[in-house]
């Protein structure tokens, strides 16, 4: 096939993905003229119908089904050598892309960041705040910061800490209501939990508390926001140690409660760790998480 277009089966991957020419236009920054055009080249290329046009947008045929494994081999092989050719980078200048959780980018990283911009001013930092798992490998993120470690294949990861929970309640909503000093009397508290998450069900349950959704009187899963509930005086929530407890108005109970923790992981792509910018934010994060959340 000679002068094979990639962008051609980037195209094709993206109206598979999104279904339609539209939405695979709009995730491409394109037309939806320019993807129908692109699809219409690599049918003349190839020979074949890849699309068949229905009412809800575009479905595969049997011959664009054959072409899924193959282009996605190709995607991955593609984004592989442009992780290698961004390893090879010897300059301490360029852009670093982090992802890591909402709580996490927004309490701990700022001045982690702060002190990294500080050291190396050629460096660019993007941070992503997110709880949803990014692909390192298809370059969405250079490094991420995990609560857990991740078994995707050619990555290197360190821990560099663990995240120490407590119960912690504003201080004028335990003055009114009282302090409690047994688990019991933890739980008569109105509760924050989360909404639509098990993950706190299940820590509890862990613990041998039957604990179910209706025992959260405010329910809320975005982390950030958790922690200003629990600053509005809410209820008694569960917080990171090293978060709640350097803000003035949240006060901790039962401090001898033992809770599970989470451990702090840093990864980035194998290939990236031999980029000098990477490797040296890669480092400069890892430090900076040890010291705030150090085992």
């Amino acid at each position: 096939m000679p002068h094979f277009n990639w962008t051609l089966i980037q195209t094709f991957l993206a109206v598979v993905e999104h279904g339609s020419f539209s939405a695979a236009g709009r995730a491409l920054s394109i037309s939806q003229p320019t993807v129908g055009r692109h699809i219409q080249d690599l049918e003349k290329q190839l020979d074949s119908v890849l699309f068949a046009r229905e009412t809800r947008g575009h479905q595969l045929t049997d011959a664009g089904l054959s072409l899924v494994e193959h282009a996605q081999d190709m995607q991955a092989a593609a984004a592989h050598l442009s992780l290698v050719a961004t390893g090879q980078s010897a300059r301490l200048s360029g852009s670093v892309r982090i992802t890591a959780s909402i709580v996490v980018s927004h309490y701990l990283l700022p001045p982690i960041l702060a002190r990294i911009r500080q050291a190396e001013p050629e460096i660019e930092l993007e941070l992503h705040p997110s709880d949803d798992s990014e692909n390192l490998l298809f370059h969405e993120a250079d490094i991420a910061v995990r609560m857990y470690r991740p078994d995707q294949l050619d990555v290197i990861t360190r821990r560099v800490g663990r995240q120490i929970f407590g119960i912690y309640g504003n201080k004028s909503y335990l003055d009114r209501v009282g302090r409690p000093t047994t688990i019991e009397q933890v739980f008569s508290h109105d509760f924050i939990g989360y909404d639509r998450s098990d993950l706190m069900i299940k820590a509890m349950r862990q613990m041998g508390i039957a604990a179910d959704r209706s025992w959260f009187a405010v329910r809320c899963d975005n982390q950030s926001v958790y922690l200003e509930l629990l600053r509005a005086g809410c209820g008694l929530g569960v917080a990171p140690v090293n978060i709640a407890g350097k803000d003035p108005a949240l006060e901790r109970v039962m401090p001898e409660l033992p809770l599970p923790d989470l451990p702090i992981w840093l990864t980035a792509h194998a290939a990236l760790r031999s980029s000098p910018r990477i490797r040296r934010v890669y480092d400069m994060l890892a430090d900076g998480l040890n010291q705030v959340a150090g085992d």
